[in-house]
């Protein structure tokens, strides 16, 4: 549950209150998200999840919910969604000036409320809204502008994160998912940690444990093919595994810039017959992998949170995974998983796990545990609760 900042009537009853009768309480009848990406985008995320998943529940609460994102290729720009209505324009970059014009001419007034998604370029909202906002920051992108722009352009994207934006910002209500994350943002951009708000992301309920497990050693990996993911350094870990492991299969879900060179890669091993690129695949096929897998593995970079791992976990499926900033709390250290810190020790905690079936089973239990707190009804709620909250002081001060 939310903290709630301002113990004085009504925030401090918010808690006890049913989602629609928050939004009515703080006079919440519209909000309008503005994000980089659509869920439909062929590179969306977790963070598109997490920004659907969430606008979705609250227009089941009766809230009218519209959301700003980047022009779709090949998908026409406005629809309906999930009750929400979806404006799918501008380009990949041009989107961030052309949501600044909008706001600064009026266009993004019409709402009662304001979710911006700042996900490595900043939208800068505080600068041209004057309606109370809330804003979702998952993790600091730091070195990942070095992986995706040139050296300049890199520069000048982590200036802006970590300089520019934070001036902007200073005075503004963040959430993000985890503790870990909240002490990478109050260290690295210097946000006052009294304005960070951790709130976990959820778990579909479709994630559930369901019939056997494969009947040889098989690890799975999920999520975007991109270098802050870092799914070479995976190849070549699960590689080393094989001689021990004859008739291991490694599977990784996924679309992106690096498969090509993960291809490459994979051909060069000689492992096309056991190592599979499987791309994109439905939300059936994808339940289905993490119900047959030993154990789901990510040695990413940074993240946010990893929401693969809890996915996994509520499918019964343990996690290897990079000890980094997001992981650290989306895993249960020793009873849902293992943390490496370095490639060696990522592979022999895969090597325990692959070899001891008395092991998998009480990482299974652990991970089910683990899961079992996770919920996208709270994520939601606990969002809207920090808006209302922000709605109220808002109205107070005036």
């Amino acid at each position: 549950m939310t903290e709630l900042r301002d113990q004085n009537p009504p925030t401090s009853s918010l808690a006890r209150l049913a989602m629609a009768d928050v939004a009515q309480a703080a006079g919440l009848r519209s909000v309008q998200f503005v994000a980089w990406r659509d869920l439909d985008d062929p590179e969306a995320g977790g963070s598109e999840v997490h920004c659907s998943t969430i606008a979705k529940t609250w227009a089941e609460s009766g809230i009218e919910v519209n959301i700003r994102t980047s022009a779709v290729p090949g998908k026409i720009q406005k629809l309906q969604r999930d009750g929400c209505g979806v404006n799918r324009r501008s380009g990949r970059y041009s989107l961030f000036p052309s949501i600044v014009f909008e706001g600064l001419m009026g266009g993004l007034a019409d709402h009662d409320a304001l979710v911006e998604v700042w996900n490595g370029m900043p939208f800068f909202s505080p600068f041209w809204s004057k309606k109370p906002s809330i804003i979702f920051l998952h993790h600091v992108h730091a070195e990942m502008w070095k992986m995706v722009l040139s050296q300049r352009r890199a520069q000048l994207g982590w200036f802006i994160e970590s300089k520019l934006a934070p001036k902007i910002y200073k005075n503004s209500r963040i959430v993000t998912l985890s503790e870990s994350s909240k002490q990478e943002i109050t260290d690295l951009l210097g946000l006052a940690p009294d304005n960070i708000s951790v709130i976990p992301p959820g778990i579909d309920a479709k994630f559930y444990p369901l019939g056997k497990k494969s009947d040889h050693p098989l690890i799975l990996a999920v999520g975007r093919l991109v270098k802050v993911k870092r799914f070479d350094k995976l190849i070549d870990i699960v590689a080393n595994l094989k001689t021990r492991y004859p008739s291991l299969e490694f599977l990784i879900v996924g679309e992106g810039s690096e498969r090509e060179n993960l291809e490459s890669q994979i051909r060069n091993k000689g492992a096309q017959d056991w190592i599979k690129l499987l791309g994109h695949i439905s939300n059936a096929q994808l339940i289905k992998a993490y119900r047959s897998a030993w154990v789901l593995a990510s040695y990413s970079q940074r993240e946010g949170w990893g929401m693969t791992i809890t996915e996994a976990a509520a499918c019964g499926t343990p996690s290897v995974v990079s000890q980094i900033t997001g992981h650290v709390n989306a895993i249960d250290e020793g009873l849902s998983g293992f943390m490496a810190s370095d490639e060696m020790e990522f592979e022999a905690h895969l090597d325990s796990i692959l070899c001891d079936d008395d092991l998998r089973v009480k990482l299974a239990k652990g991970a089910l545990n683990h899961s079992a707190s996770f919920s996208w009804q709270a994520t939601a709620r606990g969002a809207l609760e920090e808006l209302a909250i922000e709605m109220i002081s808002s109205r107070r001060r005036r």
